[in-house]
C-alpha cells in the first residue's frame, strides 16, 4: 500500500508540473528566462562557452530546455557545435519552435531515461531543472552516462538560500543527516512545495550529487553565478558545476 500510495504521488507531482508548465507557457521567456531573478543562468551559460572552447566540445545536449534558452545561446555563440535539447514538456517545446528552433534540435525527452547511447554527446548540462524532478541523482547519473567528455549543472543550492539564521539552521540540520526527515515533515510527506513564480520544486543541492559525480568524473570546478563568500555550500543559493570524465 506504501508503494502505490507514493507511486501516486509521484506521478501527482509530475501532472501537476506539466499543468502548470503547459499554462505558462505563452510567459516562459517573460517571467524566468528574461527576469532579473535568472541572472545567474547567464552568467554560467558565458562560463559553459568558455568551455566549449578550451575543451573543444563539438557536440551538447541540453536536458530540460524549456523553450530553448541555452539551445539559442550555443547556436548563436557556437554555430559550429552541434546541440540538442530534450524537453518532456509539448507546450515549452511549442514555444522553441515558434521561436525558429527547428523540431529537431528540441525533442521530447526525459531526464530520468535518456534515449541517447553512452558517450553520445561531448557535453551534456542542465540549466534550472534539477531542482523540479523527484530523483535528480537519476538525471545526473544519466546525464553523466551520455557524455564523453563532461557535465555542466547550473542549479540551486538550498542550504546556500536565505539569510545568515536561516542557512545556518539547514546546515545544521543536514550535518547530523536529519535534512530528509526536516523536510517531510515541512512538506506534509509530498517532498516537494508550490510557488506561483516556479511551480513545482524540491529542495534540492547541486552539493548532494557531488559524491556520485567524484566517483564518474576525473575533476570538478564549482562557480557562485550570485555574490557570496568563499564557502560556497554555506552561502551561495546558486552553483555551476563543471565536471570532466577524462
Amino acid at each position: 500500500m506504501l508503494n502505490i500510495y507514493i507511486y501516486k504521488m509521484k506521478n501527482n507531482a509530475v501532472e501537476i508540473q506539466n499543468n502548470y508548465y503547459t499554462s505558462t507557457a505563452n510567459t516562459y521567456d517573460r517571467n524566468h528566462v528574461n527576469s532579473l531573478m535568472d541572472r545567474g543562468h547567464n552568467f554560467n551559460l558565458y562560463f559553459l562557452s568558455s568551455m566549449i572552447d578550451l575543451f573543444q566540445i563539438k557536440s551538447i545536449l541540453d536536458v530540460g530546455s524549456g523553450t530553448g534558452r541555452t539551445i539559442e545561446f550555443i547556436r548563436n555563440k557556437h554555430p559550429e557545435v552541434k546541440v540538442v535539447g530534450i524537453e518532456p514538456v509539448q507546450g515549452l517545446r511549442q514555444q522553441a519552435y515558434e521561436k525558429g528552433i527547428p523540431m529537431d534540435v528540441i525533442i521530447a525527452g526525459d531526464g530520468n531515461k535518456i534515449e541517447f547511447e553512452d558517450g553520445a554527446f561531448d557535453l551534456v548540462c542542465e540549466f534550472g531543472m534539477l531542482h523540479h524532478v523527484s530523483n535528480p541523482e537519476r538525471v545526473v547519473s544519466e546525464m553523466i552516462r551520455v557524455s564523453s567528455k563532461a557535465i555542466f549543472i547550473s542549479d540551486s543550492n538550498n542550504f546556500g538560500q536565505g539569510g545568515f539564521i536561516g542557512r545556518s539552521t539547514k546546515q545544521v540540520i543536514n550535518f547530523f543527516g536529519l535534512w530528509k526527515l526536516f523536510n517531510y515533515v515541512k512538506t506534509k510527506g509530498k517532498g516537494y512545495q508550490i510557488s506561483e513564480g516556479d511551480g513545482l520544486f524540491y529542495s534540492y543541492s547541486v552539493f548532494n550529487n557531488v559524491n556520485m559525480i567524484k566517483e564518474k568524473c576525473k575533476s570538478i570546478y564549482y562557480l557562485s553565478s550570485k555574490n557570496s563568500g568563499t564557502n560556497l555550500y554555506r552561502s551561495s543559493s546558486d552553483i555551476g558545476l563543471f565536471a570532466l570524465k577524462k
